[in-house]
C-alpha cells in the first residue's frame, strides 16, 4: 500500500493542477521579460528616427493657418446672394450654373446643399484643413442658392442670428414652437 501511495502521489491530480496553473502565469511573465530583454539588431538604431521631411511638411500644412489672397469678409455672402439672385432673374441656364441649378427646382437645390454638407463633414472629420475650407465655401454657396430659391434675403438670417446672440443654445432650443416638434414627430431636433 505504501508503494501505491507513493505512485498515487507522484501521478495524482493535485501536483498537476498546481503545475498547470503556475506555468501559464509564469510563461506569460517570462515571455514578456524575454521580449523586453531581446537585443536590437545592429541595423536598427536605438533612438527613434527623425520624422521624415515630407511628413513634417504635410503636418505644417494641416496645423498652420491657410494663406489666402486678400482678406475674407462676411459681406461676401451678401454680394454672393445678389449675384445668385441676379442670375435667377436673368434665367440664362446656358451661361450660369446658379440659373441652371435654380431651374431644376427646390428638390435639386436642396439635394446639392445636402451633398456639399456631407462633403464638408467628411473633410473636417479627416482633418483635411484646406479641403474643409474649400468644401465650406461650396456649402455656403449652395446655402445661398437655397435662400434665393426660397425667397430668403440674407438680412433675415442675420436678424435671426442677432436675435439669438448671447442666448444659451439650450434656452433657444427650448423656446422653439412645439408645433415644429409635433410635425417632425420627434423630440430629437437640433
Amino acid at each position: 500500500m505504501a508503494k501505491d501511495s507513493k505512485v498515487a502521489g507522484k501521478t495524482g491530480t493535485k501536483p498537476k493542477k498546481k503545475q498547470a496553473a503556475q506555468p501559464k502565469g509564469a510563461a506569460k511573465k517570462t515571455v514578456k521579460k524575454a521580449a523586453a530583454a531581446l537585443p536590437l539588431p545592429a541595423s536598427l538604431p536605438a533612438v527613434p528616427l527623425k520624422t521624415p521631411k515630407r511628413v513634417r511638411k504635410a503636418e505644417s500644412h494641416h496645423l498652420a493657418p491657410l494663406s489666402f489672397p486678400g482678406t475674407g469678409e462676411a459681406t461676401i455672402l451678401d454680394r454672393l446672394w445678389n449675384t445668385v439672385e441676379g442670375r435667377r432673374v436673368a434665367g440664362d441656364v446656358n451661361a450660369s450654373h446658379s440659373a441652371r441649378l435654380l431651374s431644376r427646382g427646390t428638390p435639386k437645390v436642396a439635394q446639392k446643399l445636402g451633398e456639399e454638407a456631407v462633403e464638408c463633414v467628411i473633410e473636417a472629420t479627416l482633418g483635411n484643413r484646406r479641403e474643409t475650407v474649400m468644401e465650406s465655401a461650396d456649402l455656403l454657396y449652395h446655402l445661398v442658392v437655397v435662400w434665393v430659391d426660397a425667397g430668403i434675403r440674407p438680412e433675415e438670417v442675420w436678424g435671426e442670428l442677432t436675435k439669438r446672440e448671447g442666448i444659451s443654445g439650450i434656452v433657444e432650443k427650448a423656446s422653439r414652437p412645439k408645433g415644429l416638434v409635433r410635425a417632425a414627430r420627434t423630440t430629437k431636433l437640433p
